[in-house]
């Protein structure tokens, strides 16, 4: 048997479950997250690698998780743009519906868009500096901080965290006739 091929079985028995984990963050549903795992695999070890160590395997996997899910996340906008030419088809509402009730960290990352959710992973998953995550994801540094600024945003929304609502601050609040305010 090649090396590669003993390096991939050794890493799918030791490591698939962190690699189905790593996909969750991704797509939420664990069939999907194995199905992405498996799909990365595929795309990973589809021909011969001079791989010659688990780790290292685990990060080729690892990366081909992100750009399968991009890529499938891809198709699935095209063909949704595309859907409404075909007789019959209709769109079907979308994860964030029922997500939008739900305070766990799955239900949460629901609420992001792909890319949103890709930027939060990377960065606070995997600790990616912001250079890093436009390299992997092929974005300028500037978009990549406003995902993530609107992917954290969602998230503090709907798991009701970060700094409090001051809005009853503001509503005890009056002006007196100088222009002073007063409690």
């Amino acid at each position: 048997m090649a090396h590669w091929r003993g390096v991939l079985d050794e890493m799918v028995r030791e490591r698939r479950s962190a690699l189905v984990a790593y996909a969750c963050l991704f797509v939420v549903d664990r069939r999907d997250a194995e199905d992405l795992v498996h799909d990365a695999i595929v795309r990973t070890f589809a021909r011969p690698r001079a791989v010659t160590e688990v780790h290292a395997a685990e990060g080729y996997v690892r990366q081909a998780i992100r750009t399968v899910f991009l890529d499938q996340t891809r198709k699935r906008q095209t063909w949704r743009g595309k859907a409404h030419l075909f007789d019959g088809a209709s769109s079907a509402p979308g994860a964030e519906d029922a997500a939008a009730a739900a305070t766990d960290v799955g239900a949460a990352l629901r609420v992001l868009t792909p890319r949103e959710r890709a930027c939060v992973v990377l960065r606070y998953f995997d600790d990616l500096p912001v250079a890093e995550i436009a390299a992997a994801l092929h974005l300028s540094q500037g978009a990549v901080k406003r995902y993530l600024s609107d992917g954290t945003g969602k998230l503090r929304t709907t798991l009701q965290v970060g700094p409090p609502d001051h809005q009853d601050d503001f509503e005890s609040v009056r002006v007196t006739d100088q222009g002073r305010s007063a409690r």
